[in-house]
């Protein structure tokens, strides 16, 4: 009792400092899930706050876990802006929880139902990775600006020249991926990745996208889906699969050595950028960056 009675002035002190130091920042601090969305907000919202990715780069979020500090940045973050559609499928209850007393924003909410691909009826079979349309992750990032601009509405000047520049650029990428893959479906080439993350690619771009895995990492490729692909790639005359950067390749090498054993040598790629961005100074380090390298990899690996 006498220990407890030492402690619950230490704790209210701990708990004093850290909404002190909250409210004595020079600028607000927006906590954004994964590092493909704390860069989109960074180019929204300029130097008006401190902008920081719960994960880093090269994290899984669909196997990310919150430890206790994650939960501690969260709960002092003045704005948490995740990216919704069960991408951060283990965080999904601690949104709820948050919900009732921190700001939030869900990046995903308003895109249309319509223009999401499922691979089933239930919630969690959405496909997340919608960041790989560019036109559609532009939708995305349009709502979180109008949202930013309701939670401080004095930055909304600022925000609005922002988000017009930074939509314009992705406009432009937009073009030039629908350029680039014009080429490779002229040499009757498909893109084979490790997991189902490409899909909206596929759709965006008009070219034929396969996974070994499912939407979710958490997914295991079974013989069924690695004779099949196999099959396909060398019925095909597919030049490369792509190994990816948050995900072991050991499934995806298992095609190379199938296709092997029937006599068709195939290029493994990559890995391509999927559900996180590259180191800070790397080519990838940026959403449009990373797009652009991963265009590259891909524009490279099959018409070679």
């Amino acid at each position: 009792m006498r220990k407890l009675l030492y402690l619950v002035p230490f704790l209210l002190l701990s708990f004093a400092c850290k909404f002190e130091n909250k409210e004595e920042r020079l600028k607000p601090k927006i906590v954004a899930t994964t590092s493909i969305l704390a860069d989109g907000i960074r180019n929204i919202v300029g130097d008006k706050a401190e902008v920081v990715a719960l994960m880093p780069a090269g994290v899984d979020p669909h196997l990310y876990k919150a430890s206790v500090r994650d939960l501690d940045l969260l709960q002092e973050a003045d704005l948490v802006i995740y990216h919704g559609l069960f991408l951060e499928g283990k965080m999904t209850e601690i949104f709820e929880k948050l919900a009732f007393s921190q700001n939030l924003i869900n990046v995903s909410e308003e895109i249309p139902q319509d223009l999401l691909l499922r691979s089933g009826p239930e919630a969690h079979s959405v496909d997340p990775h919608i960041w790989f349309d560019v036109s559609l992750w532009s939708k995305a990032l349009a709502h979180a600006s109008e949202e930013l601009i309701i939670w401080k509405p004095d930055w909304k000047t600022s925000i609005t020249t922002n988000t017009e520049s930074y939509l314009s650029e992705l406009a432009a990428l937009h073009q030039d991926n629908l350029a680039k893959v014009a080429e490779l479906r002229k040499a009757n080439q498909s893109l084979i990745t490790a997991h189902d993350a490409f899909s909206y690619f596929g759709k965006a771009y008009n070219l034929e996208v396969l996974g070994l895995q499912g939407l979710s990492t958490l997914s295991e490729p079974g013989l069924r889906d690695l004779t099949g692909l196999v099959s396909f790639i060398v019925e095909r005359n597919i030049h490369a699969v792509f190994a990816e950067q948050t995900i072991s390749p050991k499934a995806i090498e298992a095609v190379v050595a199938g296709c092997a054993n029937q006599n068709h040598e195939i290029k493994l790629a990559g890995p391509l950028y999927t559900d996180s961005l590259g180191a800070a100074d790397s080519s990838a380090g940026t959403y449009i960056g990373m797009v652009k390298t991963n265009v590259q990899v891909i524009f490279e690996s099959l018409t070679k």
